[in-house]
């Protein structure tokens, strides 16, 4: 069983910055690829970028590609999302997760076992 807690959302002017954090519980952390999904009001839920169980690997699709950095702290049982140049697209609610063994890559959203609770970023122009 894990548990995932994000934090650091918040409200932010286009070309600003946000850091999500994700923190686990539990001490299988470090067996699970993690990843994160947004979902804007209105739209269904999508993937936003995903991270290997080492850290090693990392997916970013082109909307958030040279903007978005995921990184991972086995350590501290940790995920983060470091968003920068924000557009107001990228207004959504954010949620990490943690994708069961022999998922794909990136992990599709029903490979993704335990959620967070989601966390608001909203963008204004």
């Amino acid at each position: 069983q894990v548990q995932l807690v994000e934090s650091g959302g918040g409200l932010v002017q286009a070309g600003g910055s946000l850091r999500l954090s994700c923190a686990a519980s539990g001490r299988t952390f470090s067996s699970y690829r993690m990843a994160w999904f947004r979902q804007a009001p209105g739209k269904e839920r999508e993937f936003v970028v995903a991270i290997s169980r080492t850290g090693g690997s990392t997916y970013y699709p082109d909307s958030v590609k040279g903007r978005f950095t995921i990184s991972r702290d086995n350590t501290k049982n940790t995920v983060y999302l470091q968003m920068n140049s924000l557009k107001p697209e990228d207004t959504a609610v954010y949620y990490c997760a943690a994708a069961r063994y022999g998922s794909s890559w990136p992990p599709l959203q029903y490979e993704c076992d335990y959620w967070g609770q989601g966390t608001q970023v909203t963008v204004s122009s």
